[in-house]
């Protein structure tokens, strides 16, 4: 089916099969699925319907589910025979969740049992922001929020690290100073374990040098002087045979290195000095440095400065905690300013459209037979930021003079409910966008001129948006631009559905029996005409 712009009429005697209409169309909508909706249950059933969403700003909804944005958005979903069901939107595969996020912004389907949005604090609000002007402000308003929340969170992140590392701050510190006093040095252990070995053994060690000292020295039988001697001896035979030379060479090459290492020998023993309050320094040091190992259960002194290093952090972390949780303090404080500046600007907002809002209103429920209708909308301004400003609502009703005004679920029926929700949707069209809008049924119950008046309003909301209604009533069936007929007949004993776009001729036929039955009467006819002009 091809449905136009403007408002739609859907008329049908009960039974007739309008329910399948409003079936496809929550499917489409995003309700689950089952095969009991289907009529041969051994094929797979497809639902498709094409929408017009160059005008609802959806760009940012399709990039956010990962869709390619088209201007005419197609939806589909397929039932399969096992019962199982798949969605898609512009060909891309979805679940119900993303449907239903999408159908939200597409389809309104509205009847007298459905008016659970009308009691939602968020859709009050909705309704005044939108005479309000207050869009702007309300994104403004969110992003704001949005920031407000995340420097919380990273200010009760730091606050509570602070509440845990001040618990292991004195541990902490303490271990630092420890490690820090001990002046660790990468290598030491093996440097102060050779110089204890030497330090406490002076004594055997003079005794070796002094002894050594002695062989390479002593006059007569030295080792340096002997060597001297076979050194010449040697000098002089050299000439006689190369054999001999070779010998000599490598008796002065001994005794070089014999010099070096008696050298050697002197420079250790003026060096070598016992120093007692040294080898208690150097004992201490290892002493400490082996309980270090033990307290950390490491074994080199590297790991022992990678350990300092860390505490050097924790603690220089935990000390420079109140210098960033002032700041994000005074980040906090700043989104704060922001967001009191706007929630101030949306109470005022608020404040001048509410009398505006209550006006439109009652007059309009009048027309609708609530003459008596009376709205209380009052804002208190809190201390707590809400996801729209800090702004509570009390949005309260009565429907007769001197009755006492109630919450909206308490003090209307669902008639009257019915009616409050056509007006503020009357109202809300003038200045807002609106998603095309289904009314099933919803002039149950009322009488010819207040039907009228129902079909008026829809007329005129139909300005502003794509408007159906599912209807009883001639009065408003006549004020459609375009008219639907649902009706059954029998084909080959099966019973189908059909839905047809009614022709002028057609509609006057249609309004005639809506108004007197299946045997169209003159004076019938004439009353539909008079309707349809």
């Amino acid at each position: 089916m091809q449905f136009n712009q403007g408002f739609s009429i859907i008329t049908g005697e009960t039974g007739a099969g309008k329910s399948i209409l409003l079936g496809g169309l929550s499917l489409i909508l995003g309700k689950r699925a089952d095969l009991s909706s289907i009529k041969d249950t051994s094929k797979k059933c497809i639902i498709e319907a094409v929408f017009d969403v160059t005008n609802y700003n959806l760009e940012s909804l399709f990039e956010a589910n990962d869709l390619d944005y088209e201007p005419q958005t197609i939806i589909r979903r397929e039932i399969l025979p096992t019962g199982k069901s798949r969605a898609f939107i512009n060909d891309s595969p979805v679940n119900l969740a993303a449907l239903q996020l999408l159908g939200e912004q597409l389809i309104d389907i509205h009847s007298q049992h459905e008016t659970l949005q009308l009691v939602d604090d968020a859709f009050q609000f909705e309704i005044i922001d939108a005479l309000a002007s207050n869009d702007t402000l309300l994104k403004d308003y969110a992003i704001q929020l949005k920031e407000f929340k995340t420097i919380q969170k990273e200010l009760d992140t730091l606050m509570k690290f602070k509440a845990e590392a001040i618990k292991e701050y004195d541990y902490n510190a303490f271990l630092l100073k420890e490690l820090t006093e001990a002046n660790l040095v990468e290598g030491e252990l093996e440097t102060l374990e050779e110089e204890l070995e030497t330090l406490s053994n002076v004594e055997e060690i003079r005794e070796t040098l002094s002894h050594a000292s002695q062989v390479f020295s002593e006059e007569e039988i030295g080792l340096l002087s002997v060597l001297s001697q076979l050194k010449g001896n040697f000098k002089k035979i050299g000439p006689y045979a190369a054999k001999y030379q070779g010998l000599y060479e490598r008796i002065e090459s001994s005794l070089i290195e014999l010099d070096d290492v008696y050298a050697e020998l002197e420079k250790l023993q003026d060096q070598l000095d016992a120093d007692p309050e040294r080898l208690e320094k150097v004992s201490s040091k290892l002493s400490l440095l082996n309980n270090l190992f033990q307290k950390h259960l490491v074994s080199s002194v590297s790991e022992l400065i990678q350990i300092k290093d860390q505490l050097t952090d924790k603690v220089s972390e935990t000390e420079n905690l109140d210098e960033n949780i002032q700041k994000k303090e005074n980040q906090l404080q700043q989104q704060k300013n922001a967001l009191n500046k706007l929630s101030k600007q949306l109470h005022d907002n608020r404040t001048k459209a509410i009398p505006e809002l209550s006006n439109q209103l009652e007059t309009m429920l009048r027309d609708l037979g609530m003459p008596n209708a009376k709205f209380k909308m009052s804002l208190k301004y809190s201390d707590t930021f809400y996801a729209n400003g800090k702004d509570e609502l009390s949005f309260l009703f009565t429907a007769n003079k001197g009755g006492q005004f109630n919450e909206l679920k308490k003090a209307a029926s669902g008639g009257e409910l019915s009616r409050i929700m056509l007006a503020i949707k009357s109202i809300l069209s003038k200045y807002k966008q609106l998603p095309t809008i289904m009314f099933d049924e919803i002039d149950s119950g009322v009488s010819g001129e207040i039907s009228n008046k129902m079909g008026q309003i829809m007329l005129q909301m139909s300005q502003y948006m794509q408007v159906f209604a599912i209807t009883h009533i001639p009065q408003i069936a006549a004020k459609g631009h375009t008219h639907f007929k649902v009706y059954k007949e029998d084909v080959d004993q099966v019973t189908l559905t059909n839905l047809k776009k009614l022709n002028h001729d057609q509609r006057l036929v249609e309004i005639a029996q809506m108004l007197g039955g299946v045997e169209v009467s003159s004076s019938a006819m004439a009353h539909a005409k008079q309707l349809l002009n």
